[in-house]
């Protein structure tokens, strides 16, 4: 099947999201399908607001209708609600074309964090931009729950995967400071309610791994914490496999990669008891969710890190990208019944 993919969300940036759509691609292209990629490398771009990282690309609806007419696909995933996915949005809608899109994140929660716009306002946004997909695909059952207590019914799941062989058990001396070593991975912003972790008071030293636009007000509060930039996939799984507890104080994650990284390296999992976190953890004993961010810190250097690893092992990519593309297989066939239609 030929499959494109249209994601706002592309390098150099670093985020769940990214990784999820490459882990997808190289999948996909193992299970025999053809998938081509639509980003904002191919145009002009500017900075989002608040979020230098991400780029947005301009004036992007003549290069996506050409991209997409070019490649014929039989299936469209729309990833992002960005430009891109608008200007793809667009253009399926005006012809016709069936297309699938994504929940990635809470943008709804994200966006009342950062600029108190209500969620009712942004959930209306979403109904409109998902409105006409064919599926959204959520990673997890509790955030598909929340999408259909918001009025969506044409929600299906999509659920993520690990690398298992990059990210392992091994012997690593790469934080050295003193135990226990508490770590948080990923982006250095104000939904992933970061600050929670490093306000709390616990034994030993913390580490950050990650950049975002909170960094530098945090490292001014909280110079004695350890931060580290960005780091490739090798360079964080030994950081893992250095730590004693991941911390993970993110109260908005839909699903949280970071998760299945830090497990699959053996690192024990403490987290809020909320959406991502329960549907990743469940009751497999590989982490402790707890109201008191502190104690599941504390409770979670008991568990066995033989355990942690072995709970990840339940989760693979190829496995996730075969039910991304079992969401693609009907449109593929609705798509033919049309062209045959307009040729007749």
């Amino acid at each position: 099947m030929k499959i494109m993919i249209v994601t706002d969300a592309w390098e150099p940036q670093v985020n769940g999201v990214v990784r999820t759509l490459k882990n997808t691609v190289r999948e996909l292209g193992e299970l025999g399908h053809r998938v081509e990629l639509l980003t904002p490398l191919e145009f002009r771009t500017i900075p989002c607001p608040t979020y230098p990282e991400i780029r947005l690309s301009l004036l992007p609806g003549q290069r996506v209708r050409q991209r997409i007419d070019e490649f014929a696909p039989d299936a469209l995933h729309i990833a992002t609600e960005g430009p891109l996915g608008m200007a793809a949005r667009g253009y399926a809608k005006r012809h016709g074309l069936p297309h699938t899109s994504a929940y990635h994140t809470r943008f709804p929660e994200y966006v009342q964090a950062r600029f108190g716009i209500p969620l009712a306002l942004t959930y209306k946004f979403l109904h409109w931009f998902h409105g006409p997909s064919r599926a959204v695909m959520a990673p997890t059952p509790i955030v598909k729950q929340d999408l259909e207590k918001f009025g969506f019914t044409n929600v299906v799941l999509w659920t993520r995967g690990v690398d298992l062989e990059i990210f392992r058990p091994q012997e690593s001396k790469v934080l050295n400071t003193t135990r226990p070593i508490f770590l948080y991975v990923g982006r250095v912003a104000i939904e992933k309610n970061v600050e929670a972790f490093l306000k709390l008071d616990l034994p030993g030293s913390k580490w950050v791994a990650g950049e975002g636009p909170q960094l530098a007000e945090l490292k001014s509060r909280y110079p004695q914490v350890n931060y580290l930039g960005v780091l490739s996939q090798a360079e964080l799984a030994k950081v893992y496999a250095a730590a004693d507890v991941f911390v993970f104080p993110s109260r908005t994650d839909t699903f949280g990669l970071v998760l299945l990284e830090a497990l699959a390296c053996g690192l024990p999992v403490a987290a809020y008891p909320v959406t991502g976190p329960v549907d990743v953890l469940a009751d497999g004993g590989a982490g402790i969710m707890h109201e008191d961010l502190r104690e599941a810190c504390l409770d979670a250097l008991k568990i066995d890190r033989a355990h942690a690893r072995a709970w990840a092992e339940r989760f693979s990519w190829r496995a996730a990208s075969e039910q991304f593309a079992s969401h693609l297989k009907p449109l593929s066939t609705t798509l033919a019944a049309t062209q045959d239609s307009a040729t007749a």
